[in-house]
């Protein structure tokens, strides 16, 4: 919105060219979503309150959690505000792939939404039953992952669409160019064509799957916010880099043009996510709830699709990938040994992951600041795929 004024009037005020640049919106759409979200953080909070939508605690979780029993919830409404209004604001909304990111990030924080608000006022920890939220999150995902298919090779939303058609017409067998294949992090030249069907696959996967690893993760306070503040901000100069023919070419990673638009996307959502740090920090004075997990998550996987760093993703996200590991496994195994042996297992302590550790004696505090520190050591990994080829 900004930028469309500023090119208006910087005809009369040069000094308006500097909207043009991508760095700059970033940086304000970054200090603009901080300020929205200290600024609004006590007046959310209190009409949480006011609504009482405590958080309701599992019984038969750790018990140093009885005492977060009526923490309002549902935070994460905080998070989309500051991120919504900084990326309205700061972003070339003409962008053909900062709409896709906006809606699933909406979407999801709208499946969240209801998720957490039959917790709190139905009193049901278990809000919204899986089958339901899956065809909610499947839907948003799998829509976008049509639209994210032929936008690799379109340069406006119009296009988009055509080439949809187009497919269509075409008895599904059109292929898409090689910048849409699986690329493979620290080789030059090896990726995988995966064609529609496959890209459509893969992309539904990434996107749904990262939400729920984001939403498995938070379960302490700060634990997933900060993590994913560290990948946001690294997955936006993955976008800045994609998008910059010079540096595509110099770095042997795919051009996808108005990619690095989205480095304002990543701007906000770190913005928003330092903010909610503020209030989300030990004790927390309010959790994000799936409200801000899933659409967080949503956005993460979103945007590694559409800069083709699936694997980074993967990497970088490391410990949310480790947290849904531990949920698949500690299911999985104690389901196996009831049905063998009549008795259910466990292979941890308490699943996810993070519970485990607080059953093995550690405070919450130091699971958390551990976890920001492999987070770190993996983005930083990560980044290093840039270069290492």
């Amino acid at each position: 919105m900004l930028l469309w004024l500023a090119q208006y009037f910087q005809q009369d005020f040069s000094f308006l060219r500097v909207f043009n640049y991508i760095t700059f919106r970033a940086v304000f759409a970054t200090i603009t979503a901080i300020t929205l979200g200290l600024g609004f953080g006590p007046a959310v909070i209190r009409k949480l309150t006011a609504m009482k939508v405590g958080q309701a605690v599992r019984t038969y979780g750790p018990q140093t959690h009885l005492q977060k029993h009526g923490t309002p919830t549902m935070g994460g409404v905080l998070i989309l505000i500051s991120i919504g209004i900084s990326t309205l604001l700061w972003c070339d909304l003409s962008n053909r792939l900062i709409w896709p990111v906006f809606v699933v990030t909406l979407g999801f924080g709208a499946v969240g939404w209801v998720d957490d608000y039959r917790k709190v006022v139905y009193k049901d920890p278990e809000g919204m039953r899986s089958g339901e939220k899956y065809f909610w999150m499947s839907l948003i995902g799998i829509t976008s992952a049509l639209y994210l298919a032929f936008s690799v090779s379109a340069a406006t939303p119009w296009q988009v669409w055509e080439l949809f058609f187009a497919w269509v017409q075409s008895g599904f067998s059109m292929d898409l160019p090689p910048k849409a294949d699986l690329i493979v992090p620290f080789f030059k030249t090896i990726s995988y064509p995966l064609g529609v069907w496959g890209f459509i696959a893969l992309t539904y996967c990434v996107i749904v799957g990262a939400s729920n690893a984001v939403n498995f993760t938070d379960g302490l306070d700060g634990l997933a916010i900060m993590p994913t503040v560290m990948v946001g901000g690294a997955l936006g100069l993955f976008a800045y880099l994609t998008g910059s023919v010079t540096y595509s070419k110099y770095l042997f990673i795919p051009h996808i043009p108005g990619a690095g638009e989205l480095l304002v996307f990543c701007g906000a959502m770190a913005g928003a996510g330092l903010a909610f740090l503020w209030y989300n920090a030990h004790p927390a004075q309010m959790f994000m709830g799936d409200v801000g997990a899933l659409a967080l998550g949503g956005a993460l996987g979103t945007i590694a699709v559409i800069v083709r760093q699936e694997i980074v993703l993967f990497i970088m996200g490391g410990i949310f990938v480790a947290e849904t590991l531990s949920v698949i496994i500690q299911v999985g195994w104690f389901k196996y040994t009831k049905k063998r042996y009549g008795q259910g297992r466990r292979v941890f302590l308490m699943a996810p992951l993070h519970h485990h550790f607080e059953q093995k004696g550690w405070k919450e505090t130091k699971v958390v600041v551990r976890f920001w520190i492999v987070t770190m050591m993996l983005v930083l990994v990560g980044l290093s795929t840039l270069k290492l080829r």
